[in-house]
């Protein structure tokens, strides 16, 4: 009898031991798993998310995108966290081309942007009642029919920012109608902007785009505090080139807004026909450059 109460004593003891959770290898393990992710997210890709209407109408508020960091090189913007000092250069670097859809960090800020780029190092680039001029010559620029947006809740077409542009589709579907034009840069690459007529920001005197440093302008240009803007609300000039993030690459999924606690939200917010859509510039075979 002795001998069977020491054995069961023992077996309980061996399932004490077994239900003892390891509390400092979970939370290695964990550690590791987060590292690894932070690791992912600077050096390889990361998602993002489009929050204005900076650059519309190829990007909506409320598409998810994954940015690809190894585009350029990496420099002191690329971790997930701005935890380095700023300093000039990068590892393994190359520039954008024209076009480019990229993250960046301001001069002066911390926040990310989303914006294209247009002018490279060496160019000259003004804009003329809303053309961009590139060394002198025009950006070629065509009317295209306008785009009939659907509205919800991310794409309200405001008064503020789109006066007068909300309508109906034949369905009597509530729509926002935008005025696109098509500019195609010297290199061939073309892509739609919105031009809702004059603005300030229309005619810029000519710049000079600095060595390492790239111009850049949002798609939506009447409403896109980009390197025509001065800060605290825009980039304030042209951008070294080390204050870029990443390359724009593709759309994940897309929110109109509508996403609730309630779980079917989750399904029914989804914008069809957004996902996976490449963000990288149509090219034409009439490049110049």
């Amino acid at each position: 009898m002795a001998l069977e109460k020491a054995d069961q004593q023992a077996i309980k003891a061996g399932d004490s031991e077994k239900e003892k959770t390891d509390w400092v290898g979970e939370a290695k393990s964990i550690g590791l798993l987060l590292l690894a992710v932070l690791a992912f997210h600077s050096l390889v890709a990361k998602p993002f998310y489009i929050p204005s209407v900076s650059m519309m109408p190829g990007l909506l508020v409320g598409d998810r995108l994954i940015v690809s960091k190894y585009a350029y090189g990496w420099s002191w913007v690329s971790p997930t966290f701005h935890v380095l000092p700023r300093m000039e250069g990068r590892l393994f670097g190359s520039l954008p081309e024209r076009g480019d859809i990229v993250i960046l960090t301001p001069k002066d800020q911390s926040s990310d942007y989303i914006k294209r780029v247009i002018g490279l190092p060496g160019d000259t680039l003004e804009l003329r009642g809303g053309q961009v001029f590139l060394n002198g010559e025009a950006v070629d620029q065509e009317a295209q029919p306008d785009l009939q947006l659907p509205i919800d809740a991310n794409a309200p077409c405001g008064s503020a920012e789109f006066p007068g542009l909300r309508g109906a589709d034949a369905a009597g579907n509530p729509i926002c109608s935008l005025p696109i034009v098509r500019e195609t840069l010297p290199n061939g690459v073309s892509y739609d902007i919105i031009d809702l007529g004059p603005q300030m920001t229309d005619d810029i005197a000519p710049v000079v785009i600095p060595e390492g440093h790239v111009y850049l302008l949002g798609d939506n240009r009447d409403l896109s505090a980009d390197s025509r803007v001065g800060s605290p609300l825009g980039l304030n000039g042209t951008i070294p080139w080390e204050n870029i993030g990443g390359r724009a690459e593709f759309i994940t999924f897309s929110l109109d807004g509508t996403t609730s606690l309630n779980p079917v939200s989750w399904f029914t917010s989804f914008r069809s026909g957004r996902a996976g859509t490449s963000l990288r510039p149509d090219r034409t075979d009439s490049a110049s450059e």
